[in-house]
């Protein structure tokens, strides 16, 4: 029995890649350092594998900034707008992922959308139609040759040209048919290369064949891989798919030559079943996916063993492996000094994960003392009960009725009642809710944890900072005012901290983009709220003036999204769990006297089934209830706002309009705006936000780019349903680019509102 892993987490155990890439953005170090960085933490992330051995470990999956943008500059597929600035292969790079402003010139980024169904960014290829995909200098190459240098024998991989295809976007007239010879010779260039350079294995990852495929994706799929794989000669090739099954393309790709194919057996409902109905290549290994690379909880020994063995009767040939890339969780469980063993014995993080693999590699290549002890200790953690049930809660979900998801009166009733009571201007403007957050904030939230300064300080500090947000934003102008955020470290984890049924973590860092990491708190028992979280700060800003001040929440869905989320009770239920507590927060800021509040539900699509068959039976039928639930008390002339980020939503408007907001908020700028129009050829009910500029880029947007992007919105949204409002909140960024940001925000919704005025 051999083992493989698809992907490791690459930002380093104490994100030491982070930390050296923007120092380098800021100018601090050169490349030569940030190169060093990242090639020590390859290394160690090699070794980590090796020690626990594992047979096939990946080369190719580290990356600066993301892997499908490392893809198109090896495929050249680089825009115009950024070879034109003449930069430094580096700073090219980094201007694609981030937009560039400086003497050379100013352009955006490219877009940025999740992948797949995780809290992962990708940023999405720009195919032009005078670009042709060839194969250039591959970084894949130079780690393969440099995992060797260091005794270790790697893998290759690389994203797949199929999916490549499926996620770029064509901005001219070409099609994914016309650029596909280009595409396919590139790969097998790349083939040639590692071939000549010893390689044994090559991974290709096609994540988008488990997905809804037409016949004409398919064929193009067949088209592009028999290219590819006439040219393979000696090199062995794993077709490796992850996140779901292949139904709709199983025999065609068991038809084609790979030598290896690997599927997911943790998210892929169908896998085995398609492997028993229509048999399994003799000619091929098959790379069984069976633990889990997305969730934290131990792996229970005694179903994968079962299940390995269903599979073996039809693929002799069989490596364990990981269900998807270990990207998605933590480094290991080795840093987090606080957490009791009673709970890290039931935990595994990507290095734990590498740990299980070892063990049942053990227990499946022969019974020793060692195996048997594993195997034992493995079916003691999953006898008995984890957690206990709390009886009040069971109690409240049990009293639930259809009433309790209904809010009265109707969406168009209501929007006359709340602009009479909250009069507001046309082009309303407002903000998403966090203010940057900078190294005095959170040297004053370490410093309380730590226990240096004491409460009281620690809240007059941050007093202080809503005090200065509230003045700086009617400085400004703008309509409709937060306070900033500043208790709040991330917009899930603070909430779990004030509910009870969370685990929190010391360094359980996670990648979201680029530099951006987060620490997804782990879902233990039953949730349940105890006392107020937002209403205090959110009553002392509103008092410091006469305009609305929105109360800032975080929904169910994406608490629960952004979250390690328990194995042992259903998602619907744990969804409802989090309802009814976060409702009872929006009742009481109501009562604190808040006119305005926001529940943000950024990650609703971000679980949302990749197979629409399954979206609404496993997902949607919960999800958009649990929405619901949370604000269905409230009186009509509050105003329920939302927000969504970066994901695809086109296909699942008339569900968000369901959730019954008054005001939804969506990322828009970094898509071009594409989403304006699906919304009005929808007939979308709710009023509309769409954030008309990107703040994951460093860039100021002028007010002549605002006022366009505005003039482009109200060709299809009428100026009674739109929202002036930056795409994302703003935690992320600093005053510098912040300010003159917002300030030519509000003068560009101005200066539209007397365009449209009479």
């Amino acid at each position: 029995m051999k083992t493989s892993v698809i992907g490791y987490p690459r930002v380093g155990a104490g994100r030491e890649l982070k930390f050296a890439t923007e120092k380098y953005w800021a100018g601090e170090c050169g490349a030569e350092a940030l190169e060093a960085t990242a090639a020590a933490l390859r290394a160690r992330h090699w070794q980590a594998q090796r020690e626990q051995g594992v047979d096939f470990i990946p080369a190719g999956d580290f990356s600066f900034y993301d892997g499908m943008l490392d893809t198109a500059v090896w495929l050249g597929v680089v825009p115009a707008r950024y070879r034109r600035l003449g930069l430094s292969p580096l700073d090219e790079y980094f201007a694609m992922a981030r937009g560039y402003q400086g003497e050379r010139g100013d352009v955006k980024a490219l877009a940025m959308k999740k992948w797949f169904h995780t809290n992962y960014h990708y940023l999405v290829p720009e195919i032009e139609d005078d670009m042709v995909p060839e194969a250039g200098a591959s970084r894949l190459c130079d780690a393969f040759l440099e995992a060797r240098e260091l005794g270790i024998k790697t893998k290759p991989t690389v994203i797949g040209p199929f999916t490549f295809l499926q996620l770029a976007r064509f901005t001219g007239q070409k099609t994914a048919w016309e650029v596909r010879a280009a595409l396919a010779r590139a790969y097998a260039s790349l083939l040639a290369q590692l071939r000549a350079l010893g390689a044994e294995w090559v991974q290709l990852e096609e994540p988008a064949l488990v997905m809804d495929l037409s016949p004409e994706q398919i064929r193009l799929f067949e088209v592009l891989y028999g290219d590819i794989l006439a040219a393979k000669g000696t090199l062995k090739v794993l077709l490796q798919t992850y996140f779901g099954d292949i139904r709709d393309c199983y025999r065609e790709v068991t038809a084609l030559p790979f030598d290896g194919i690997g599927l997911d057996f943790v998210e892929g409902k169908e896998s085995a079943a398609l492997i028993e109905q229509y048999g399994f290549p003799k000619q091929a290994t098959l790379f069984a996916g069976v633990v889990n690379g997305k969730n934290v909880w131990r792996n229970r020994y005694a179903d994968t063993l079962r299940l390995v063995a269903r599979l073996q009767s039809y693929c002799p040939s069989l490596v364990l492996g990981t269900s998807c890339s270990l990207l998605h969780l933590p480094y290991t469980l080795q840093s987090e000094g606080r957490l009791p063993e009673a709970y890290k014995e039931h935990l595994a993080f990507a290095e734990e994960k590498l740990g299980e693999l070892f063990e049942l590699k053990t227990i499946l290549s022969g019974k020793t003392p060692t195996a048997e002890e594993a195997k034992a200790h493995n079916d003691r953690l999953f006898q008995g009960e984890r957690v206990r049930d709390n009886a009040a809660v069971r109690a409240s979900l049990e009293a639930l009725s259809p009433a309790s998801f209904t809010r009265l009166p109707e969406g168009k009733v209501r929007e006359g009642i709340q602009q009479a009571a909250l009069g507001l201007p046309l082009l309303p403007t407002t903000t998403i809710g966090s203010f940057p957050q900078t190294a005095e904030v959170k040297a004053n939230r370490t410093a309380y944890r730590q226990g240096q300064i004491s409460a009281e300080q620690y809240h007059a500090f941050n007093r202080a900072k809503i005090a200065e947000c509230i003045a700086l934003q009617e400085d400004l102008g703008l309509d409709v005012l937060v306070h900033g955020e500043f208790e709040r470290s991330d917009m899930v984890g603070y909430f779990g901290e004030k509910l009870e049924g969370f685990l929190f973590t010391e360094r359980a860092w996670v990648q979201s983009y680029g530099t951006r990491c987060v620490k997804p708190p782990i879902i233990w028992g039953d949730i349940a709220r105890t006392a107020p979280i937002t209403v205090s700060d959110a009553v002392y800003a509103q008092s410091l003036t006469t305009k609305p001040v929105k109360g800032m929440l975080t929904g169910p869905v994406t608490i629960l999204n952004w979250s390690f989320p328990r194995e042992d009770i259903s998602l619907r239920k744990c969804a409802f769990q989090l309802a009814l507590a976060i409702r009872a927060e929006v009742l009481a800021l109501e009562a604190g006297g808040i006119r305005i509040i926001q529940i943000d539900e950024a990650a609703l699509r971000e679980k949302l089934p990749l197979r629409k068959e399954d979206r609404q039976r496993d997902y949607l039928s919960w999800a958009i209830p649990a929405f619901r639930l949370v604000h269905s008390g409230v009186r009509p002339e509050t105003q329920i706002h939302t927000h969504m980020c970066y994901s695809e939503f086109g296909d699942i408007l008339p569900e968000i309009d369901a959730m019954d907001a008054d005001v939804v908020s969506f990322e828009a700028a970094r898509s071009e705006f594409e989403l304006v129009e699906t919304l009005a050829a929808c007939g979308f009910r709710s009023q509309i936000g769409p954030g008309v500029y990107d703040i994951h880029s460093p860039r100021v947007p002028g007010v002549a780019e605002i006022r366009a992007a505005l003039h482009r919105i109200l060709k299809s949204i009428p100026p009674s349903k739109l929202w002036v409002n930056p795409d994302c909140g703003l935690k992320t960024r600093g005053y510098a680019e912040t300010v003159p940001s917002l300030a030519h925000l509000v003068r560009a919704a101005r200066e539209t509102r007397e365009h449209l005025s009479p």
